[in-house]
């Protein structure tokens, strides 16, 4: 059996990795598609066992942001520079703790719920190796979208054939042998229109693989490359699929405002920008969709612990809207506290968590 991203934790991440997978010759070998399975990042889909506590957004919060990305995915942008050279891709970002996972979570889960093909990936630093570096990423992405329509399954199977180590290439080679090369295909045999959507999560916890090469004294573990530079690889192939103009996908990519996605985003050097910018801090009415997740779970805690309806004390959530200062996971983080089996109540426990941020009484 292969070891998919095999750490030994007591060598101090002597060994980083066997590798994504062991070689395709542990496997049947015969399939293409079993290949390509054989270099796929599974833990990075949406519904992965190890993103099983993942975030989403509560009901009836981020309904805005969320209408709108859906109706771009699925009708286009109408506000595009040029009807001839539609935008198809948005970056959506801002910082940590204001829903981007929540909201790119629910989108997908959104968007199949509706049978609309989506395809993605959520980068984790915390995550298995395969969510951690960018060797899985188009293979990943490709062995998702093949799983949608046979064409283009036979299409894709048909690339590994013909390239039998482009799981060994650079992504940019593995983007338009394993996936823009089928779509191409499959959209001049085909009548049917192709349609879908590639979420990409976390982009900025893509961090940057390890060099082992232990034939050089003191090359060992040392990166050879920044994690911005890997990072910056994806947008890049990212960007190469949406610049095709055959490509008939949208491309949603979520992250903090780092440098790399700032510079690569906010360039100057046209007038219309290729990628529209989705902020969740600025562009959307943050406080109103807390208020609502708060006034939710605390109408759940009272009925959990049989509180009077008096409780929590008027002005309690506006001043934890207020100390959240548009951050979704301090309010979430607030309500994961009171739901913690310890001995303190409910009224205690909150009554610690505003006294800690200064306010003595409501």
């Amino acid at each position: 059996m292969a070891n998919i991203g095999y750490f030994n934790h007591s060598q101090g991440l002597q060994v980083e990795k066997v590798n994504i997978v062991t070689s395709i010759s542990s496997r049947s070998g015969n399939d293409p598609l079993e290949k390509l399975e054989a270099f796929i990042a599974p833990e990075a889909l949406d519904d992965s066992a190890e993103r099983c506590d993942a975030p989403k957004c509560h009901p009836e919060t981020r309904v805005a942001v969320q209408d709108d990305l859906y109706s771009w995915i699925e009708h286009g942008d109408a506000q595009s520079p040029s009807p001839d050279s539609p935008r198809k891709m948005k970056w959506v970002t801002g910082p940590a703790g204001t829903g981007k996972t929540a909201v790119m979570g629910s989108l997908t889960e959104r968007c199949k719920q509706n049978g609309f093909p989506v395809a993605c990936f959520f980068f984790s630093s915390t995550g298995s190796i395969g969510r951690r570096t960018k060797t899985a990423f188009v293979t990943t992405i490709a062995h998702q979208l093949a799983q949608h329509r046979q064409d283009l399954k036979d299409a894709v199977a048909a690339a590994i054939e013909a390239d039998t180590i482009v799981f060994k290439r650079n992504l940019r080679v593995q983007m338009e042998t394993l996936v823009l090369a089928p779509l191409r295909e499959v959209a001049a045999g085909s009548n049917a229109e192709l349609r879908g959507v590639i979420i990409v999560d976390g982009l900025d916890e893509c961090g940057v693989e390890q060099n082992h090469d232990s034939t050089t004294a003191g090359s060992r573990n040392k990166p050879t490359r920044t994690k911005e530079q890997d990072q910056l690889e994806i947008l890049q192939v990212l960007h190469q699929a949406a610049s095709d103009p055959t490509f008939p996908f949208r491309i949603l990519v979520a992250s903090r405002p780092e440098r790399v996605f700032r510079e690569f985003f906010d360039s100057k050097n046209s007038p219309a920008s290729f990628a529209q910018k989705v902020d969740l801090y600025e562009d959307y009415n943050v406080e109103a969709d807390i208020t609502l997740f708060l006034d939710s779970q605390f109408s759940r805690i009272r009925r959990r612990y049989n509180l009077p309806s008096s409780w929590p004390p008027p002005g309690t959530v506006q001043t934890l809207v207020m100390i959240a200062s548009r951050q979704f996971i301090y309010a979430a983080t607030v309500i994961r506290f009171l739901d913690a089996v310890h001995q303190e109540p409910p009224e205690d426990s909150l009554k610690a968590i505003l006294e800690h941020a200064g306010y003595d009484s409501i």
